[in-house]
């Protein structure tokens, strides 16, 4: 059986693909575990941004149904904790990962997308929570997808399921960039270097400040935003960076990481 996910470097790029195209790639529980150990190896080997594509001719429809049709308690459970766990790694990973799609992204995969920290669609993608039309309403896609693009636009792709195109996607915020289809990797690869040319340690500190101030009272967030933006001016490559731009010369990272 071939491999899952197949992981490719290229510098401090490492991009993961999903690789059951003649299934759709379906998040399978081997795949999400599978997937979810691949961020953590890439994050590992100092991997400064991770993409996360499809392989065939869509991104991902979703579970694999399979898995889903005569189990029991047990075995759902199983399931939906491995998918959690894959958002959650992708939420907590220390450097940005980064959807790059195209065909369909479904249920599941739209949850997947809606996880990424950005993502890149072609102009032919389409995303969908179809759930409700099957019986099984898309709950856990919800929990990412209602914090990508608000309640009502939520509301209306899960109790509708119908697919909304790319162009609706980016007004929407659920993906960064709108591409032709023909310029897919390249534009994905334009931004992933961008991301890459900033300190790895900073932006893993400033990723995490991001997700741990969503949904605080003002208040709280400042509080917390203030203590981090502290911590980051004591940083290395903050004092080597300020230094770069007031003496106009390229700033040379550290490499590290945030401390955790």
């Amino acid at each position: 059986m071939p491999d899952l996910v197949l992981s490719e470097r290229d510098g401090p790029i490492v991009t993961l693909t999903l690789n059951r195209p003649e299934k759709r790639n379906p998040l399978s529980l081997e795949l999400m575990r599978t997937l979810r150990d691949r961020l953590l190896e890439a994050a590992d080997g100092s991997a400064a941004v991770v993409v996360v594509a499809g392989a065939g001719p869509v991104f991902s429809a979703g579970h694999d149904l399979t898995e889903l049709r005569g189990g029991d308690a047990a075995s759902y459970e199983e399931v939906f904790a491995a998918c959690e766990e894959l958002m959650r790694t992708v939420h907590e990973l220390p450097v940005p990962v980064v959807a790059r799609v195209h065909g369909m992204a479904s249920a599941a995969g739209c949850q997947l997308v809606a996880a990424c920290d950005l993502a890149v669609a072609s102009e032919d993608a389409r995303f969908a929570t179809p759930g409700v039309r099957i019986g099984l309403f898309c709950t856990t896609p919800m929990v990412e997808v209602v914090r990508a693009i608000g309640p009502r636009r939520a509301m209306r792709m899960l109790l509708t399921g119908e697919p909304i195109d790319a162009a609706t996607a980016g007004t929407w915020g659920l993906v960064t960039d709108v591409v032709p289809a023909g310029e897919l990797v390249e534009a994905t690869a334009a931004l992933a270097r961008t991301v890459a040319a900033a300190s790895p340690a900073v932006v893993a500190l400033g990723k995490r400040a991001f997700h741990e101030g969503l949904g605080l009272p003002l208040d709280e967030a400042y509080e917390r935003a203030s203590a981090t933006m502290c911590a980051n001016a004591l940083m290395d490559d903050a004092q080597e960076g300020i230094g770069a731009f007031l003496e106009k010369r390229p700033p040379v990272w550290s490499g590290g990481r945030a401390p955790r």
